[in-house]
């Protein structure tokens, strides 16, 4: 079947809900036209003229990428050399960019879970915790044989899913009744005579922030001429989220053990320890990326040792003064393992879809970073 841009989004929108993002910033598809047909995909962490290149190369039609392509507003385009090696190539080739920054770092299964789960982390909580996306329960009315094309639209568009079901819904059978006036084109019955029709009262859940897409897609696909629909909204949200974790690990032990352990699962060349190494550990806070910002709540959450992407010299400081070690072990070290992850999510959810969609991980991304 064939597959577009916005199916696409419909499921990275039910992974890491665009509202789940920071105000500051910018996600989304931030290149190309939701309509566009897909059938490869190029996910990595940034968006390069690398990365570009090799989207070419391997014929992809859209990239998803962790950090925004697009971040500060465009005065104007071409002045710059990425612009000419990045912006361009894209808009010429018609490859779209996606992006999920924030609402990916908070989002269940995402990039601050992935890590504390590379970590080890126990009875894991979220550091700096905010409520979920809320949800809409969608009723529509249906003329009997038609409930099922309007199921497998409102699935397309992302909604119906409940954990790792989809096509979840709720029907019954009913009897519809409308008389149509003049000036109207009715589907089923004549103008002046009141029609009684035999109709599916389908229901499903729809996520706050693709609720209108979701509409949208039903109303075009709907054989009626007016749509009788309802939304209900539900007061329970889909649970908390948020940035950071916290958690415990197996046993107590220093954190020069704890830092050697982590070097040795990531893989990693170096990592590099600010603080008191000797120092007892139970308690781990960690948040991928730069988490400087977050020193203070890690004090606060109990936190024995911070373990971050990358952190700034005063942050540095400040930790040192409040006590708390600090493990570094590189931005692009800590988030990398989420893409495997994505990919894996997203390949499974095609399938699932019976969409042939091929979800490729970026070869030129893992080059950009070399230890010597």
């Amino acid at each position: 079947m064939s597959v577009q841009i916005r199916d696409i989004i419909a499921i990275m929108e039910k992974i890491a809900p665009t509202s789940f993002a920071e105000d500051w910033d910018n996600v989304g598809l931030l290149v190309g036209d939701g309509n566009g047909e897909v059938n490869r995909i190029l996910v990595t962490l940034d968006v390069t003229s690398s990365i570009v290149k090799e989207a070419i190369e391997r014929e992809v039609d859209m990239i998803i990428s962790h950090h925004p392509i697009i971040f500060s507003p465009l005065k104007s385009m071409g002045q710059n050399l990425e612009d000419r090696n990045i912006l361009y190539p894209l808009i010429q080739k018609d490859i779209a960019v996606y992006c999920a920054h924030t609402n990916l770092d908070k989002a269940k299964g995402g990039v601050d879970d992935t890590l504390a789960d590379i970590l080890g982390l126990q009875n894991m909580e979220i550091l700096i915790g905010e409520e979920g996306e809320r949800y809409f329960k969608l009723v529509v009315f249906v003329p009997r044989g038609y409930e099922e094309q309007v199921m497998n639209v409102l699935s397309n568009k992302g909604a119906g899913f409940i954990g790792n079901y989809s096509h979840c819904t709720f029907q019954a059978k009913g009897m519809g009744t409308f008389k149509p006036l003049e000036g109207t084109n009715p589907f089923i019955g004549s103008q002046g005579v009141v029609e009684k029709v035999e109709e599916i009262r389908l229901e499903t859940v729809v996520p706050e922030s693709i609720v209108y897409d979701v509409v949208d897609g039903m109303i075009d696909v709907h054989p009626y001429e007016e749509v009788a629909y309802d939304l209900y909204p539900l007061a329970t949200p889909t649970g908390e989220i948020g940035l950071g974790r916290v958690g415990k690990i197996d046993r107590i032990m220093t954190v020069e053990e704890f830092a050697r352990r982590v070097k040795e699962v990531l893989k990693l060349e170096n990592v590099r320890i600010i603080g008191d190494r000797g120092k007892m550990i139970e308690t781990v806070v960690s948040c991928a990326g730069a988490g400087g910002d977050f020193v203070r709540q890690a004090v606060d959450a109990g936190g024995d040792v911070f373990v971050t992407g990358e952190i700034k010299y005063h942050q540095a400081l400040l930790a040192l003064e409040l006590g708390l070690p600090i493990i570094e072990l590189g931005h692009y070290e800590t988030e990398r393992p989420a893409m495997e992850v994505l990919i894996n999510h997203l390949q499974k959810k095609f399938n699932a879809l019976q969409y042939k969609v091929e979800v490729l991980s970026s070869s030129t991304q893992h080059e950009l970073v070399v230890n010597i």
